[in-house]
C-alpha cells in the first residue's frame, strides 16, 4: 500500500484523490495547504488525518511515499523539487515545469535521488488512448498525414484567475495547449522538425487564444490551437492516406471513430465514471515506483522534456516571458 501526500488543495487536487480512492494498493495520507482551514477542509472530505500548513512538514513525514503537486504552474518546479530532495517520489500535475530549463533540472535531481518522477497527463494513460496507438499501429488508416487538435474553453475570467494571471504562469498554451501538443506527440512519436506559432495576447499579458502548425522530418503536419475566449468542439482528428480517425473530446478520451472510404464507420467505446480518470497514471506510477523505477518507460522524461522545450519555442515566437525564465532560457527562433 503505497501512502501518498498532497501538496495545493485546488480543484485539481480532488480530482486525484477520487482517482487514488478507486485504486487498491494506493491511499491518502496527508494534505498541505499554506492555508490550514483549507487543508482542514479538503482532509475533512476524503477522511484524512494528516493536515499541513507547510509544505516542509509533509515532505518531512517518513509515513509518506510519494507526493502529488497540484498547485498553480509557477509553484510546480520548487514543490518538486523540495518533494524530490527529501526522497520523495512526484507526480506533478501538467505542466511539469513552466520552461524546459527548470524540467532539465527536476529531472536531474530525481535521478541523482533516486526517486521516481512524472509529469500528470492523464490523456496519455487513458485505455481509449492506448487502444488508439495499437489500432494506428495497424495501418488501418494507412500512412498518418495529420493531426489536427483544438481545446478550447470560454469563460468570463477575472484578471486574476489563475488562466489570466501571468504571475501564475497564465495563459491558454500552458494549461490548455498542452494538450493538443501531447495529442500529436502521442501520435507521431517525435519532436517536430519546424515550428510556426501566432498568438492573440490579452490585457494581462498571456496568450489567450495560441495556434501551432508543427512539421515533421518525413512531412508529416500537426495544426493545432487553445483558446480561452472562444468556444469551439474539443476534438482530433488523426488523418491517413487510407481514411481518419476521430477523437472526441481527445484529452478525456472515452471513444474514437474509424472512417474509411466506402464502409461503416466503426466505433471504440470505454466507459468510465468522472471518479476514474486519474486512476490509470496513478496506477501507471505506482506500478513504476514498486519496480524501483525513476521514470515511466510508457511516458519517458525526456519525452516531457520535448514537449517543454516545443512550449518553450511557441512562447518565444511570441515574446511571452515568466518571471520563472533565465535571459537565456528562451531563445528566440
Amino acid at each position: 500500500m503505497m501512502k501518498w501526500g498532497i501538496i495545493g488543495c485546488g480543484g485539481i487536487a480532488h480530482t486525484f484523490a477520487k482517482g487514488l480512492n478507486k485504486i487498491a494498493n494506493g491511499s491518502l495520507a496527508a494534505v498541505a495547504s499554506n492555508s490550514q482551514e483549507r487543508a482542514n477542509a479538503f482532509a475533512a472530505t476524503y477522511n484524512v488525518d494528516k493536515r499541513y500548513n507547510s509544505y516542509q512538514d509533509i515532505v518531512d513525514d517518513k509515513d509518506i511515499d510519494g507526493i502529488y503537486i497540484a498547485t498553480t504552474h509557477n509553484f510546480h518546479f520548487e514543490n518538486a523539487k523540495l518533494c524530490l530532495l527529501h526522497g520523495k517520489h512526484v507526480l506533478c500535475e501538467k505542466p511539469l515545469t513552466v520552461n524546459a530549463r527548470q524540467a532539465e533540472e527536476l529531472i536531474a535531481i530525481a535521478k541523482n535521488n533516486h526517486v521516481f518522477l512524472m509529469e500528470a497527463v492523464w490523456t496519455r494513460f487513458l485505455p481509449a488512448i492506448k487502444k488508439l496507438q495499437q489500432v494506428i499501429a495497424t495501418g488501418i488508416i494507412g500512412d498518418i498525414l495529420t493531426v489536427k487538435a483544438d481545446f478550447s474553453i470560454s469563460g468570463n475570467f477575472e484578471p486574476s484567475h489563475r488562466l489570466l494571471n501571468k504571475t501564475l504562469a497564465g495563459g491558454a498554451l500552458l494549461d490548455l495547449g498542452i494538450y493538443p501538443i501531447t495529442f500529436a506527440h502521442i501520435v507521431f512519436g517525435q519532436h517536430p522538425e519546424k515550428i510556426k506559432s501566432s498568438a492573440v495576447m490579452g490585457e494581462t499579458g498571456v496568450d489567450e487564444s495560441s495556434f501551432y502548425l508543427f512539421e515533421y522530418p518525413s512531412g508529416q503536419h500537426a495544426t493545432l490551437s487553445s483558446s480561452f475566449i472562444e468556444h469551439s468542439p474539443t476534438q482530433a482528428i488523426i488523418s491517413g492516406s487510407k481514411g481518419y480517425i476521430s477523437v472526441p473530446e481527445f484529452l478525456a478520451a472515452k471513444e474514437f471513430s474509424i472512417h474509411l472510404p466506402n464502409k461503416p464507420v466503426t466505433t471504440e467505446t470505454f466507459k468510465r465514471s468522472d471518479d476514474e480518470n486519474f486512476m490509470y497514471e496513478i496506477s501507471h506510477a505506482i506500478t513504476c515506483i514498486n519496480k524501483g523505477l525513476t521514470e515511466s518507460p510508457e511516458f519517458p522524461l525526456s519525452e516531457t522534456l520535448n514537449v517543454m522545450k516545443t512550449m518553450d519555442t511557441l512562447r518565444s515566437q511570441w515574446g511571452l516571458v515568466y518571471n520563472e525564465d533565465s535571459e537565456n532560457s528562451l531563445k528566440k527562433q
